[in-house]
C-alpha cells in the first residue's frame, strides 16, 4: 500500500508539473515586475471646473485631483483678470469603499477673490501636473450676491456692503510700464542666399518687472512663431534659445531689460521681398492702489496687448551669373598631416571654410587630382564659433604614387559671392609639398594574373538571389524548431510511461 500509495504521488506530481507548473512559475516572476511598473506610474490628474457662480465674498477655486496622499508637482495657475490671486490649499479626502479598503484623494486648489460684481471671462490655461499636460478651456464666471432657497440675498452680505462698502476698481490706477514689442532686422536689404536675423523682443525697464506678466506663453509664443513664416526663405534658429533677459541702452534712452522671445535667421531663395506682419503679445498687468494703507498690496489684474510694427527687408538678386553660388563672408583655413610624405604613405589635407552665411550651401567642388596622387574623402565637420560666425572643414586622405614637388591649387575649389564687396571670389588650395622616395610600382591587374582567364571562364555565371543566407537560416531555425519538438514530445511520453 504504501509502493502504490508514493507511486499514486509521484504520477500526481508529474502530472501537475506540466503546461500549469511553468505558467504557475512565470506568474510568479513576471508579477512583481508588473507590480514595481504600476507602482513607478504616476497617478493621472484631472482638472476641476470653475464654478458658473462665484459669491462676492469669494472665492472662485481653480484646481485639480490626483489619487494618492502624496504631493503634486504642478505648473503656475494663471492670473485672471478681476480677481486677486491667493495662495494654493491642499485637502486630502479618504473615502471608505463599500469593499472595505481606502481611497485617498489629493485636491490642490488655486483661491481667487473677486473685486467687483460682474461677468469675467476665466482664459484658457494649459496646467502640468508631475508631467501631465492638462488642459482648460475658457469659461464664464458670473460674480454676485449667492441668493438664498428663498430667492432673497443673506442678511448678513446686505449688511456688509452697506456697512464697508463694495471693492471698487476706481480706486486702483495703471501705473506707466514703458513696455514696448519690437521686431528688428539687423539689415534692410540682403542679396539672395545672404543672410538676415529678425529678432522680436519684449524691452521694459527694470523697475517695471512687478507690474507685468506673461500669461498663456506658450500658445501665444507658437502662434507667433507660425506668423514669422517665410515660405521663400531658408530659415534656421539658434542652438540654444536665452533663458534669461539682457540689457540693452539705445541712445538717449535709459537701461532696458530685453527679453528674447524668437530670434531667427532667413537666408532668401528667391529675391521676393521678406514681409512681416504686425505682432501682438498680451501680458498681465496689475493695477495698483491709489492710496494703500501700511499692509495692504492689493492688485487690480487686467490684460494688456503690445503690438510690434510690420517689418520688410529687400531682397536683391546675385549679379551676373547667380546660380547655387555660396554667398556670404568666407574665409579659407587649410593645413596638411605631413609637408613631405613617401610615396605610397598616406597622409591628411583640410580644407576649413571660416566666415558668415549659410553653411548648408558651402560645399567645395568635386575633387580633381593631378596625375600621381589618390584622393579619398571628404569627412565633413562642422563646428560654432561665435554668433553667426561658424567652420565648416573637409578632409581628405591622400597617397602620393610619384616623387617629387606637388601642388594641391587645383585639387579643390569653392566659388563664392561676397555680399561685403558685392563680388565674385574662388577660394582655392595654396599649400605646396614635396613627396621623397622611389616611384610606386603600379598594382596588379586581374589581366596580368594567367590564372584569372582559366578561373572566370570556369565560372557559374547564373545571377543568385541576394538573400539565400536569409533563406538558409530560415530554413535552419526551422529544423531546429522541429527538432526541439520532437525531443519534448519523446521526453514527455517517457515521463508517462515512467
Amino acid at each position: 500500500m504504501a509502493e502504490r500509495s508514493t507511486g499514486e504521488y509521484t504520477e500526481a506530481h508529474r502530472r501537475w508539473w506540466g503546461p500549469a507548473g511553468w505558467l504557475w512559475l512565470w506568474l510568479l516572476a513576471v508579477s512583481p515586475a508588473l507590480g514595481q511598473a504600476a507602482r513607478d506610474t504616476p497617478p493621472r490628474a484631472t482638472l476641476l471646473p470653475p464654478a458658473a457662480l462665484v459669491p462676492l465674498v469669494g472665492p472662485l477655486q481653480l484646481g485639480f485631483e490626483v489619487a494618492g496622499p502624496s504631493p503634486a508637482k504642478h505648473s503656475e495657475f494663471p492670473e485672471i483678470e478681476g480677481f486677486r490671486k491667493e495662495k494654493v490649499v491642499s485637502t486630502t479626502t479618504t473615502r471608505l469603499l463599500p469593499s472595505g479598503k481606502r481611497q485617498v484623494q489629493l485636491a490642490v486648489l488655486q483661491r481667487y477673490f473677486p473685486y467687483a460684481e460682474g461677468d469675467y471671462v476665466v482664459p484658457a490655461f494649459d496646467l502640468t501636473v508631475n508631467g501631465q499636460l492638462l488642459h482648460s478651456p475658457a469659461a464664464q464666471v458670473h460674480v454676485g450676491i449667492e441668493l438664498g432657497a428663498d430667492g432673497r440675498p443673506p442678511a448678513a452680505v446686505g449688511s456688509l456692503d452697506q456697512l464697508l462698502g463694495k471693492p471698487k476698481p476706481k480706486n486702483f490706477y495703471e501705473p506707466p510700464d514703458h513696455a514696448f514689442l519690437a521686431l528688428e532686422a539687423d539689415q534692410a536689404a540682403v542679396y539672395v542666399g545672404q543672410g538676415v536675423r529678425v529678432r522680436l523682443s519684449l524691452y521694459l525697464p527694470p523697475a517695471n518687472q512687478a507690474v507685468l506678466n506673461f500669461t498663456d506663453f506658450t500658445n501665444q509664443l507658437t502662434a507667433l512663431r507660425q506668423q514669422l513664416r517665410q515660405p521663400t526663405t531658408w530659415q534656421t534658429t539658434p542652438p540654444v534659445p536665452p533663458t534669461l533677459p539682457d540689457t540693452v541702452r539705445r541712445p538717449g534712452q535709459p537701461l532696458l531689460l530685453r527679453f528674447g522671445l524668437v530670434d531667427y535667421t532667413y537666408y532668401p531663395l528667391t529675391p521676393q521681398a521678406l514681409s512681416f506682419p504686425t505682432l501682438a503679445l498680451t501680458l498681465a498687468k496689475a493695477k495698483l492702489l491709489k492710496n494703500p494703507q501700511p499692509g495692504e498690496d492689493e492688485r487690480l489684474t487686467f490684460y494688456k496687448t503690445y503690438q510690434a510694427q510690420p517689418l520688410q527687408v529687400a531682397v536683391r538678386p546675385l549679379p551676373g551669373r547667380g546660380g547655387t553660388t555660396a554667398v556670404g563672408e568666407l574665409a579659407l583655413r587649410e593645413n596638411l598631416s605631413l609637408l613631405h610624405p613617401h610615396t605610397n604613405e598616406a597622409f591628411t589635407y583640410l580644407f576649413a571654410i571660416e566666415g558668415s552665411g549659410n553653411p548648408e550651401a558651402v560645399a567645395p567642388s568635386a575633387p580633381a587630382p593631378p596625375p600621381g596622387l589618390d584622393v579619398y574623402g571628404p569627412e565633413v565637420r562642422q563646428e560654432t564659433l561665435g554668433p553667426d560666425q561658424w567652420r565648416k572643414s573637409f578632409r581628405y586622405r591622400l597617397v602620393a604614387r610619384q616623387p617629387g614637388p606637388l601642388a594641391l591649387r587645383g585639387l579643390v575649389r569653392l566659388p563664392f559671392f561676397n555680399p561685403a564687396t558685392a563680388r565674385y571670389d574662388t577660394l582655392r588650395p595654396s599649400l605646396r609639398l614635396v613627396v621623397r622616395g622611389a616611384a610606386a610600382t603600379p598594382d596588379a591587374t586581374p589581366a596580368d594574373d594567367a590564372f584569372y582567364g582559366p578561373a572566370l571562364a570556369r565560372a557559374d555565371a547564373e545571377l543568385q538571389p541576394l538573400g539565400v543566407y536569409q533563406q538558409v537560416r530560415r530554413y535552419a531555425g526551422w529544423v531546429l524548431a522541429g527538432l526541439l519538438t520532437v525531443a519534448v514530445v519523446g521526453a514527455w511520453r517517457a515521463g508517462r510511461n515512467g
